[in-house]
């Protein structure tokens, strides 16, 4: 075992032997956000060789729901619950070859906008990828995102990194049939692009009920994506 699969071990394992983990899931109708994104890839790409994912839509999105649940950001420090009025965000990047995972950490991204994350993003899985992370490149988050549904994977129940409080999971995005009221208010089955989410958390911290609500509040932001707004 090489030195960074041994590291990532001990992290997980301590992890879970530190916090009460818990997995809470929801389907989200991308249909929005994926209409929007393919409208402005163009536009990024031409004028800031930039391609808007997925990531960077959750993420903005993440960020306002974040504000209004605290503990989700937060972290337990001995007796003490820790919450920040700034979000930190990591986000999971695999190495070549199967070599590992590393987890850069965009900083301050609740004052970024939807391009200035789709920027930090790519800028910084780039240096992950080419090995031109600094330590402080890798510290300090208070929040994860990981993204196995690049492979397909539809469902997953990721391991908190410690000290967080949680870690959102997102998955493909994959076209269903999906129940939608038509403009008299009747049930009609549509094609729909539809994500899971999943949300593993710090039960000692967050239970059900606010991490329920966190994903429904999240939910709503991504059906009802403003372009306007970011």
């Amino acid at each position: 075992m090489n030195a960074m699969r041994r590291g990532i071990a001990d992290h997980m394992r301590r992890s879970l032997d530190t916090s009460a983990h818990v997995t809470s899931a929801i389907e989200v109708d991308m249909s929005k956000v994926v209409a929007i994104r393919e409208k402005l890839k163009k536009e990024y790409q031409a004028a800031h060789g930039v391609n808007p994912t997925y990531l960077a839509f959750i993420a903005r999105a993440t960020v306002e729901t974040l504000a209004d649940y605290p503990w989700v950001n937060g972290e337990i420090r001995g007796d003490q619950i820790v919450t920040r009025s700034f979000v930190n965000i990591g986000f999971a990047v695999e190495l070549a070859d199967g070599k590992g995972l590393i987890v850069p950490v965009l900083k301050n991204v609740e004052t970024l906008n939807l391009l200035g994350i789709a920027k930090g993003v790519a800028d910084l899985a780039q240096q992950a990828r080419e090995k031109k992370l600094l330590p402080d490149d890798v510290q300090g988050g208070t929040f994860t995102i990981t993204n196995p549904g690049g492979y397909g994977t539809f469902h997953g129940t990721p391991v908190i990194s410690q000290p967080q409080a949680a870690i959102l999971g997102t998955y493909a995005v994959v076209k269903r049939p999906w129940v939608v009221q038509d403009e008299l208010g009747g049930d009609v089955i549509a094609i729909r692009s539809i994500m899971n989410l999943t949300l593993t958390y710090d039960h000692r911290l967050v239970d059900g009920a606010l991490a329920g609500r966190f994903l429904r509040d999240l939910r709503e932001r991504l059906q009802t994506w403003d372009e306007s707004a970011y």
